[in-house]
């Protein structure tokens, strides 16, 4: 398994997961322009931004995402510049598995794209975190169904080299405390490790009952992050030339 924390003086690839992916195991789902990149709009919505950023940079994200367009970002602490307006801002943690122990979940089922309907309705009745119509390209996704209606899953999101986010965990409310969250993750976290790589997570620091039932899984904080998800400026109206004439016939011509 691999250690939770890089050796001192080096970048680990969990400092910037997205990056990490879009770069690696991820690459052919990437957007590039300049030095930022990000998942194709109907996978996931998330971007990668140097982690010192320049004018320029910013530039290329607004290129990317288009006026009026959202750019979500996760372990980053640099503000946007002054002219986008921050639309989500949460404080978060990264958890790594520090020996899970993984098992098959028997009632699980794989799930594809001929689930993605359900997925979607499920996720609108959660809300476990961004899912898109395209998210379950990104790994493994397993469910469970009970009269033929899906009511839990779990799958993987950020696949770095080494390195799965297990994501998209949820469970209806008409099936919570059965222990169906808890199967699944465990069932996730075995695929990932049967192909000699280690799961990882991220939560909402506010979260609190999740944190607690991830660490009780065998998972551990290995740092703090953030997420962000903020939108580029809608570029200014054109400003007509006034009339020639000079600014009284402009008002003349404005309110007649």
């Amino acid at each position: 398994m691999s250690t939770p924390h890089a050796a001192a003086g080096t970048v680990h690839p969990l400092d910037n997961p997205v990056r990490s992916a879009l770069t690696g195991p991820h690459a052919h789902f990437a957007e590039r322009r300049g030095r930022i990149l990000r998942y194709q709009a109907d996978v996931a919505p998330w971007v990668a931004i140097p982690d010192v950023p320049e004018a320029g940079d910013w530039d290329d994200a607004s290129a990317l995402a288009g006026p009026g367009g959202a750019v979500t970002i996760t372990a980053f602490r640099e503000p946007p510049p002054d002219d986008w307006e921050i639309v989500f801002r949460a404080e978060g943690v990264q958890l790594v598995d520090a020996g899970v122990a993984t098992a098959p979940f028997p009632e699980a089922v794989r799930l594809g794209p001929a689930d993605v309907p359900d997925m979607l309705a499920l996720v609108e009745r959660t809300r476990p975190g961004p899912f898109l119509p395209r998210t379950v390209e990104l790994g493994t996704y397993l469910g469970v169904r009970r009269e033929g209606v899906l009511v839990a899953m779990a799958g993987e999101r950020l696949h770095l080299p080494g390195w799965s986010e297990i994501s998209a965990v949820c469970t209806d409310e008409s099936v919570r405390g059965q222990g169906l969250g808890t199967g699944l993750v465990r069932a996730v976290a075995h695929e990932i490790g049967r192909r000699g790589e280690t799961s990882f997570l991220h939560a909402a620091a506010s979260n609190t009952n999740a944190v607690r039932l991830y660490e009780s899984l065998g998972f551990v904080l290995r740092r703090r992050t953030s997420f962000l998800s903020a939108l580029v400026p809608q570029p200014l109206p054109t400003r007509l030339p006034a009339p020639v004439g000079g600014e009284r016939e402009a008002r003349t011509a404005a309110v007649g």
